[in-house]
């Protein structure tokens, strides 16, 4: 039978993965907000809303939800 050890970066490199998927998902939110019936990004151009949506608070708050969400599909995923 082969041995299936992981390399010692696989769970790292996976965690990684997981976290900048949940930060894209959480710009792509942001993005499509702007383009919204409310958002500004329908009377301004792509670069604004670009410069509008990519700042240090909305980083930050992305890294963090991405941090709790990697934990909490950790967590399922170990009870299931």
């Amino acid at each position: 039978m082969k041995n299936l050890r992981r390399k010692p970066y696989a769970n790292f490199l996976r965690g990684l993965i997981e976290a900048c998927f949940i930060i894209f998902l959480f710009y792509s939110n942001l993005l499509m907000g702007e383009y919204n019936h409310s958002g500004n990004g329908r009377h301004k151009d792509l670069t604004w809303v670009l410069h509008d949506i990519f700042t240090k608070e909305n980083f930050f708050i992305a890294v963090i939800a991405s941090l709790v969400g990697y934990l909490v599909f950790e967590f399922l995923r170990k009870k299931i």
